[in-house]
């Protein structure tokens, strides 16, 4: 089905509505798409304070293990 096919069956759609319902049709204009940026978070203090204990711990572990 091509546009132009779809636009005539829902013309056709919407004066049969008209005419066998008396009901309004109100047509909305197609929302764009939202744009896609990437989101990143920042490291807060805690976060880094958290990662440096992570290394930090990780550092004493692997000594240990052969």
């Amino acid at each position: 089905m091509t546009k132009d096919e779809l636009r005539a069956e829902l013309e056709r759609q919407e004066q049969r509505y008209k005419d066998v319902y008396g009901g309004e049709v109100t047509t909305y204009a197609a929302q764009p798409e939202p744009e896609r940026k990437p989101w990143r978070k920042r490291a807060s203090l805690l976060d880094q304070a958290f990662t440096q204990e992570i290394q930090k711990i990780e550092k004493e572990l692997k000594p240990e293990a052969p």
